[in-house]
């Protein structure tokens, strides 16, 4: 039988500040232990057995003498708090500069420059969110028909348009050509397709999003499992993280959509490397401060475990853990510089504490190892630690 891995990112969902979060100005950002302290503690049963509470004090989640699995925590080592960061050096690779962000807007030169080559004006160039940002520009857009290019706390340069008033073909090109223009130093991570429809006082947006991110400077993972022939899959966001490069995902519009996939994948014959990531936690809960909702998408992935648990093959590893922090209950709404859960299941896996490992990279190249490939990155695998059990 052919061995599988299974990297499930929670996105956003950390557990303590980092050693260096002061720097980032996340200094008391504790996205699970904060959040937990606010709802008065968490009922995450199936995640306290797999050792949760083996991590750090979260009330309602209390440590079990024999957890399901193994557990331990990560600390970021790459510079930066998004989500191509953490998903990058998860795969092996450090960043040594966090990529630009913009709170000011876009400098008038690169707003120019994208203007004139897709031969459409632009309007906004703000940091806001995308439902503040088409509710305040949308009118306008509908009668200039001018691109709404807008940023947030992240490396992002998004681009708005309505489906009627802009095909989404000609929405996608002008991300192409902004994602060409945008090198150093204003490489932003990605380039975001954000279309919507609707009429004044009542737009939304559609699932028709795509990111156009930077390719990773180096060496992935990824890279390493094409080269040796080893099959890869994503569910959600990932292939656009790493610019498609030689992975393909099923992008999802939820949780729950993102589940089903990660279950078909596990019942199918696939084999090697299926990268995932559920990004209600981040999209929908921690950038707008829902410490309810927050908890909610947490209880909805513990109830979905067991399913994605009997779905394990005898040689499947399935290792949970996230890009990042997103605290819902701290005044900020951006990423926060967190430590990472690290929960590992499988029937090969002994109960033992992983410890604090340095990088997010450890993972990546213990899944190479696992996998049979010689890649190890920035990391050094800890198999033979979930293997002895000891």
């Amino acid at each position: 039988m052919r061995r599988r891995a299974v990297i499930l990112v929670l996105d956003g969902v950390g557990v303590g500040a980092a050693p260096d979060a002061a720097a980032y100005g996340d200094e008391g950002s504790d996205t699970l232990g904060n959040l937990a302290r606010a709802r008065g503690g968490l009922r995450l049963p199936h995640l306290t057995a797999a050792g949760l509470g083996c991590l750090a004090t979260l009330p309602g989640v209390p440590p079990v003498p024999e957890p399901d699995g193994a557990w331990g925590t990560m600390q970021p080592a790459s510079a930066g708090k998004d989500s191509t960061t953490g998903h990058w050096e998860i795969a092996g690779l450090h960043l040594a500069r966090p990529f630009p962000t913009y709170p000011n807007g876009f400098p008038a030169s690169v707003i120019q420059a994208f203007a004139s080559a897709t031969k459409r004006g632009v309007i906004g160039n703000v940091a806001a969110s995308g439902t503040e940002i088409i509710a305040r520009f949308g009118g306008e857009h509908e009668r200039s028909g001018a691109w709404i290019v807008y940023t947030s706390a992240d490396s992002v340069f998004q681009v708005a348009a309505h489906e009627q008033v802009v095909p989404l073909e000609e929405l996608y090109a002008a991300c192409e050509t902004a994602r060409r223009q945008l090198v150093a130093p204003h490489d932003v991570s990605r380039v975001i397709a954000r279309p919507f429809i609707g009429t004044a006082g009542a737009y939304e947006r559609t699932s028709n999003r795509r990111d156009y991110s930077l390719e990773p400077p180096g060496e992935t993972l990824i890279d390493a499992l094409a080269a040796a022939g080893v099959p890869r899959a994503g569910v959600g966001k990932v292939d656009d993280l790493f610019a498609g490069r030689h992975l393909r995902a099923r992008h999802t519009a939820s949780n729950a959509e993102g589940i089903r996939g990660i279950l078909e994948w596990l019942r199918g014959s696939q084999g090697g490397l299926l990268f995932a990531n559920l990004v209600d936690f981040d999209t929908l809960y921690g950038h707008r401060n829902d410490a309810e909702g927050f908890e909610r998408a947490l209880r909805e992935f513990d109830d979905a475990l067991p399913a994605i648990r009997e779905a394990l093959r005898e040689d499947d590893l399935l290792f949970i853990t996230a890009d990042h922090g997103n605290d819902p209950t701290t005044p900020s709404s951006d990423h926060a510089r967190e430590n990472v859960p690290l929960l590992v299941l499988g029937e090969s896996v002994h109960p033992v504490a992983l410890g604090v490992r340095q990088t997010f990279s450890d993972l990546g190249a213990t899944v190479a190892e696992w996998l049979n490939v010689g890649f190890r990155g920035r990391g050094q695998s800890f198999l033979p630690t979930l293997e002895r059990g000891h």
